[in-house]
């Protein structure tokens, strides 16, 4: 039987966790695939991973350290997926998403379109408004609407992604030195320089509300010592990797100006509207 290796990282988010795995496992059947979890537990102290191991014993639960955050942890949770068995596909998978009951089948459907050949990427949207979250995106246009047909994209958001296995042979995993955010950009963008094509399936796939909100590192409101620990931390710009992520997609020029302009931007956020 064809395999799907679903994956996930978690911190202290019981609620939305066992939501989505519910959401995940309530999936109209697919026929000839068979679904393994691998679940990385980093560092929750809610009681998330033996909330997890009672209701879906079947879900590979992978120790993190706390420290992994999104990039970090999803990157490890593909390790153990990959070093198991071989899958057909890996599925991207935020906890904070909430797949649709339709969602796997049309991944997987459009995915046979273009024969299984690239990356299909889902698309979600805010639970009180049905308003586009996170999906695919264009360099010029940002998020793409769902049409009712498949869309190329450049690059994508990492809540709901299926990577057939050809193209996880050519590209390899999500890029370790970014640990939270960039990794789903960069592997998007990297995969394309590699010639593998990313698509849009059609339809809203999941419900993610939106977390884009004005960060504390740029907030004139905030004292500038929280400004720049938020800056340096992982969860805010993290200069360094976004320095790295810049120059490998935009060029070591514009890199550099990034780096000068957004470390203006925490002394005096007050000059950007």
């Amino acid at each position: 039987m064809k395999s799907i290796a679903v994956l996930l990282t978690v911190h202290n988010r019981k609620t939305q966790t066992l939501q989505c795995l519910r959401h995940l496992f309530a999936q109209q059947d697919v026929e000839d695939y068979q679904r393994e979890v691998y679940l990385t537990d980093d560092g929750c102290t809610d009681g998330t991973a033996q909330a997890v191991a009672g209701l879906y014993p079947a879900v590979h639960i992978v120790k993190g350290n706390g420290a992994l955050f999104w990039n970090g942890g999803m990157y490890k949770a593909w390790q153990a997926a990959a070093k198991a068995k071989h899958h057909d596909f890996y599925l991207w998978l935020n906890d904070d998403t909430t797949l649709h009951t339709d969602a796997l089948s049309v991944l997987l459907h459009t995915a046979a379109q273009l024969q299984h050949r690239c990356i299909i990427v889902g698309t979600t949207a805010a639970g009180n408004n049905n308003a586009i979250t996170y999906g695919g995106r264009n360099r010029k246009n940002g998020l793409i609407i769902p049409a009712d047909t498949w869309q190329p994209c450049d690059f994508f958001n990492g809540n709901i992604v299926l990577i057939p296995d050809y193209v996880f042979a050519k590209v390899g995993m999500n890029d370790p030195v970014f640990r939270h955010a960039l990794g789903d950009f960069d592997y998007g963008l990297r995969a394309a320089g590699m010639g593998m094509k990313s698509y849009v399936a059609p339809g809203i796939l999941g419900v993610c509300d939106s977390h884009e909100k004005r960060p504390v590192w740029c907030d004139p409101e905030k004292p500038l010592a929280k400004r720049w620990k938020a800056f340096r931390t992982p969860l805010g710009l993290n200069p360094e990797e976004y320095f790295i992520f810049e120059r490998r997609h935009n060029g070591l020029f514009k890199a550099m100006f990034h780096y000068c302009t957004n470390h203006l931007r925490v002394f005096l956020p007050e000059l950007w509207k």
